[in-house]
């Protein structure tokens, strides 16, 4: 649904755009509602969306504000004005320096109105600015390839000196003190941070240091599998475990009792990763489990996430309401923090109070007020709960709704003006309303409260340097779950394996069932309906399951069969 547009002005762009009939005026005013609700600029929002293509847009903005329109593609990175180059403004401003004349600094931008980017630029060079007009599209692609570069360079150099890396949590008295890490641990120091270094570089989520009887293994979990990586003499097993304690500030001494406790691992000026670690005391010894917490995950935008168009549009509507209830629903690493931080991210305006409660508070995000959980003391979601909802706030995130307390306070809070936000871990979206009432929620609660229900999983997305087409037989593809009427207008990839990728996938995409509640839902629920009751209503309202949904991504080319009956167990 869009945001309403009765007080939105149309900037010069977006008056050529309509002149030009490139877009008609009701689609403009949308853009830009649409565009000012996601927090991007207009020429990011028409491109991103492919309302309008890059180029046209780009000849527009040239022709209206009489600025010099110039092809990026002949640019050559080499030839970059590389001692101007500021990976920090690049990314906020979106704008980048290509080359200096005498005292002016000409500015690669999408879009001229820009000005914020030309003055900062200006103060940060000392330079006159002036602004080149370059396509959105092959602006995000050359700004992507500087970063990635640039930090590239970065981790090549800690390589090179493990000792430059700055562990912003070591104690180094407590390392001096213990008698099992000191001196002769230098090379122990030296292989953890490698390990360390080469978990971020992979793109892991997770890292495994295990002892056993005869051996020792190092794991990752990578694309959310896991798979070995080093495996050290057993002997070295409780002085990498004392090393990592030392790195998280927790007690040497203590090891009987599973322990909690974070590194901040500092890579350079602007980049820093937070690791969670966790210990467990097994039969051999003291088995580490460490989370890499990376806080550009939250950052990512919505259009990346996989949600389809109809499904975003949801989402959107949902979090934009003044009150109810928004429940996001997996397993245990199906990425329902980043959809929850993603959601709140859209929403965090200075116009409105924002809280959380988690356990644990994972990623920070500016501007919006995170508690940890802390039963210990007494802290449960159900107090914290209670305690946001004296502070007069807007908008409230619970971490997990555990309880019926916690439910209850939940469920009052979305009926009194409030937008309440929250987990479950259930298979799917319609076992999440009967998995309330099975807590004790009165139905009638749960139909007038809850607005939407996003049930989710990760799967692994092809690589697409190695990807290739593969034939299978109609009879498998109607099996899979295809309708007959889709056969032949799609290819099915499947994963080769390359020096880029991990066994033929890279990176994760998400699958959804996006679920919104209908008058008819909730008068199932109210009658006592169990889920499949919900779950065929919800297929009769056009809402797709989750295997459904990962079957689209094969349609798209975006993942194999094998990974959909993996992550749908189909």
């Amino acid at each position: 649904m869009s945001a309403p547009q009765s007080n939105i002005v149309l900037s010069g762009l977006a008056r050529r755009l309509i002149q030009d009939g490139l877009m008609n005026e009701a689609d403009a005013l949308d853009a830009v509602s649409q565009a000012q609700s996601a927090k991007q600029n207009f020429v990011a929002y028409v491109v991103g969306q492919n309302i309008v293509d890059s180029l046209s847009v780009a000849k527009a903005a040239s022709s209206e504000f009489g600025v010099p329109l110039f092809d990026l593609d002949s640019m050559d990175k080499e030839q970059l004005a590389s001692a101007l180059i500021n990976e920090k403004l690049i990314s906020k401003h979106h704008a980048i320096p290509l080359f200096k004349r005498g005292k002016r600094l000409y500015v690669a931008v999408s879009d001229p109105t820009n000005l914020t980017a030309l003055d900062e630029f200006k103060f940060n060079s000392g330079l006159t600015t002036e602004a080149i007009i370059v396509e959105e599209s092959k602006l995000t692609r050359f700004i992507d390839a500087i970063i990635e570069e640039k930090e590239s360079e970065e981790l090549g150099d800690l390589e090179d000196g493990f000792d430059d890396l700055d562990l912003e949590t070591i104690d180094d008295d407590a390392e001096e003190d213990d008698g099992e890490t000191g001196a002769d641990d230098a090379p122990i120091v030296r292989f953890v941070n490698k390990i360390l270094l080469d978990a971020i570089k992979k793109g892991a989520s997770d890292l495994h240091f295990e002892p056993y009887e005869k051996n020792y293994r190092v794991r990752f979990r990578i694309d959310g599998i896991l798979s070995e990586v080093a495996a050290p003499p057993t002997s070295l097993s409780t002085r990498i475990a004392a090393r990592l304690k030392v790195m998280s500030k927790l007690d040497i001494s203590e090891k009987r009792q599973p322990q909690d406790g974070r590194i901040k691992l500092k890579l350079s000026k602007n980049k820093a990763i937070d690791f969670r670690v966790s210990t467990l005391p097994t039969l051999f010894g003291e088995k580490i489990v460490m989370r890499i917490l990376d806080p550009t995950s939250a950052q990512l935008g919505i259009d990346v996430l996989g949600y389809e168009p109809e499904q975003k549009d949801l989402f959107m509507e949902a979090i934009h309401k003044p009150q109810g209830m928004v429940l996001v629903t997996g397993p245990t690493g199906s990425g329902k923090t980043v959809s929850l931080y993603t959601g709140v991210n859209i929403i965090n305006t200075p116009e409105r109070n924002i809280s959380t409660a988690e356990d644990p508070v994972e990623i920070n995000l500016a501007g919006v007020n995170q508690v940890n959980v802390n039963p210990k003391a007494g802290l449960t979601f159900a107090s914290a709960l209670r305690a946001f909802l004296r502070q007069d706030p807007d908008i409230v995130l619970v971490g997990e709704i555990r309880d019926l307390e916690t439910a209850e306070i939940a469920i009052k809070a979305a009926q009194t003006g409030h937008l309440v936000l929250s987990t479950l871990h259930t298979n799917s979206a319609p076992e999440t309303l009967t998995r309330m009432v099975n807590m004790g929620v009165a139905p009638f609660n749960i139909a007038t409260s809850v607005n939407l229900v996003i049930a989710q999983r990760l799967a692994r997305r092809l690589c697409e340097k190695c990807k290739e087409p593969v034939n299978l037989p109609e009879e498998v593809l109607i099996e899979a779950g295809f309708k007959k009427e889709e056969l032949g207008t799609f290819e099915v990839f499947e994963p080769v394996g390359c020096d880029s990728c991990t066994n033929g996938y890279k990176g994760r995409v998400g699958v959804y069932q996006v679920m919104k509640i209908s008058e008819e839902m909730g008068r199932i629920i109210m009658e006592g309906g169990n889920a499949i009751d919900i779950g065929d209503q919800a297929k009769k309202e056009g809402v797709n399951d989750l295997h459904r949904s990962a079957l689209l991504k094969v349609m798209q080319g975006v993942t194999s069969l094998e990974e959909v009956s993996r992550v749908t167990q189909h």
